[in-house]
């Protein structure tokens, strides 16, 4: 099965290319829009993760022309900010799962089979939500990233002294 990752944050990008490896996928990367158009292209998978949120772009506008290029294709659209207009949206556009973060391993991997092909029991094993220490990073990050790399701004958006953030930021990513 060859599935390519469509995720703008690396990090998240390469471990859930690592996870998903070793679920029997071939995984490819594309971190941005015109990237994600070219290795599809180039690359022809069989399944997609879509990540809604694509630095300034939508991940909704990448659904139609994925499917144009790959009618087959099983796109799962994955996002950290669920709602019922987008998942109606996405939907309607041609995804054929939409899931929101943070997600276990053995339903990301249910969703990107179609429900349908045999579960590794390795995914089991790895089942477990993502730690709420991880989601917090993450979710700084993507606030700091739509201001702009801005601390004292997204310090006020997320209702933290700027003193507190710049503390979280210098830690590494926890994993998970």
């Amino acid at each position: 099965m060859k599935l390519l990752i469509i995720e703008d944050d690396i990090n998240l990008a390469n471990t859930l290319a690592r996870r998903l490896t070793k679920q029997g996928f071939q995984c490819q990367l594309a971190h941005n829009k015109e990237q994600a158009i070219r290795v599809a292209t180039e690359y022809t998978p069989s399944h997609i993760l879509l990540d809604m949120k694509l630095a300034d772009d939508n991940g909704l506008t990448l659904i139609t022309p994925l499917r144009t290029l790959l009618a087959e294709a099983h796109i799962v659209l994955l996002t950290g900010f669920a709602s019922i207009a987008t998942a109606v949206e996405a939907m309607r556009l041609g995804a054929n799962d939409y899931l929101t973060k943070p997600v276990d391993m053995l339903t990301l991997v249910r969703a990107l089979a179609g429900k349908t092909e045999p579960v590794n029991e390795l995914v089991a094993a790895d089942a477990h939500t993502m730690s709420a220490e991880r989601l917090e990073w993450e979710h700084i990050q993507q606030v700091l990233h739509a201001n702009q790399g801005n601390i004292s701004a997204t310090a006020r958006q997320l209702n933290m002294h700027r003193r507190t953030l710049q503390r979280k930021l210098q830690k590494k990513p926890v994993q998970q």
